[in-house]
């Protein structure tokens, strides 16, 4: 089977406000950082992610994904080694009772205690040069690329520079609840936050999508959330399978809807109505007018060029649009 880069092309184009000058901060009361702390902290954590934890450094970032024995992804988000004995996952907010639960009936014997850091560690998201600059102890040139981080001097935490969105630089604080920025900003909205999140193409697993999805259905590997020279995890061998025999019929996109769209809702194409061509990964409505809501869509790849609806055969109108990076599929 022969692979192509192929870019969706809109079927209309997307008409977006210029957003480069956003700026400020937001308090992303949905995410979460779930902690390890021991001497087999990275261990234990590299032998159950999809990604290399053990050559993680402090000054680094990586996305990781939690998979089932399947390989249907469980958890999802980004993963930080402050110390050499402790790692931090941010992973969203409603899935983090049942990723510890499931966590915690493997450590058996390992020197590792997992924790859920909800009530001590705030996850702030920062927009534009002056947000950045304002986090305790920041060194901009630590952050000149995404996936770096720097490790805040006195308690002040972590700072992780994010992909742009939207022209916007981006970044995430993670930091004692009572530690403040030292100068204030102007205050982000989460739907706004989210809408960016959007447009950086980048999914994250929520409790509506759990178990749904094989990583490369979501175009994880593409964003480096996945290390195929690792050793094994659970669902490693369906995730390589799906890489190297070429079996990965469907993929992500983002899509524009002029209604309301969610996390987990199916999606449908009109020359296949009778079942379902896709699902809704991630979905964000932007505070303003900003064209409507903006997802990120699971879907068959034979059904790319088909007019697509959200919710059943008679809802929504989903319009495909460009990812900021290349997706590659499978001729057709």
């Amino acid at each position: 089977m022969f692979t192509a880069v192929i870019i969706i092309k809109p079927m209309n184009p997307m008409t977006l406000p210029d957003v480069s000058q956003w700026g400020g901060a937001c308090e992303l009361a949905d995410l979460a950082v779930l902690s390890l702390r021991g001497a087999d902290a990275a261990t234990f954590l590299h032998g159950q992610l999809s990604q290399d934890v053990q050559s993680l450094a402090a000054d680094q970032a990586r996305l990781g994904a939690y998979c089932s024995a399947k390989g249907r992804m469980l958890a999802s988000g980004l993963l930080l080694r402050p110390a050499p004995d402790e790692v931090w996952w941010v992973l969203s907010a409603d899935v983090m009772d049942a990723t510890l639960k499931r966590l915690r009936m493997f450590v058996l014997r390992a020197k590792a205690q997992l924790a859920d850091e909800r009530g001590r560690i705030r996850v702030t998201g920062l927009l534009g040069p002056t947000a950045l600059a304002a986090v305790p102890g920041s060194d901009p040139a630590a952050l000149a690329t995404p996936g770096a981080a720097q490790l805040l001097a006195e308690g002040a935490g972590q700072l992780v520079r994010l992909p742009d969105a939207g022209g916007v630089q981006r970044a995430l604080w993670l930091a004692p609840v009572d530690t403040a920025l030292t100068v204030t900003v102007p205050t982000v909205n989460l739907t706004d936050w989210q809408w960016l999140d959007m447009l950086a193409g980048i999914p994250q697993v929520q409790a509506a999508t759990a178990d749904q999805f094989v990583p490369q259905m979501v175009n994880y590997e593409l964003v480096g959330g996945v290390n195929f020279k690792k050793g094994c995890y659970p669902g490693q061998e369906v995730v390589a399978r799906s890489q190297y025999r070429g079996t990965t019929k469907r993929r992500l996109f983002l899509a524009q809807a002029d209604g309301p769209v969610h996390a987990g809702q199916e999606v449908f194409a009109s020359t296949e109505p009778e079942q379902p061509a896709g699902r809704v990964a991630n979905a964000a409505t932007a505070s303003q007018d900003l064209g409507g809501t903006l997802a990120l869509i699971e879907l068959k790849l034979a059904m790319r060029d088909s007019p697509l609806r959200v919710g059943g055969p008679d809802g929504v109108p989903l319009t495909l649009h460009p990812l900021p990076y290349d997706v590659p599929m499978a001729d057709d």
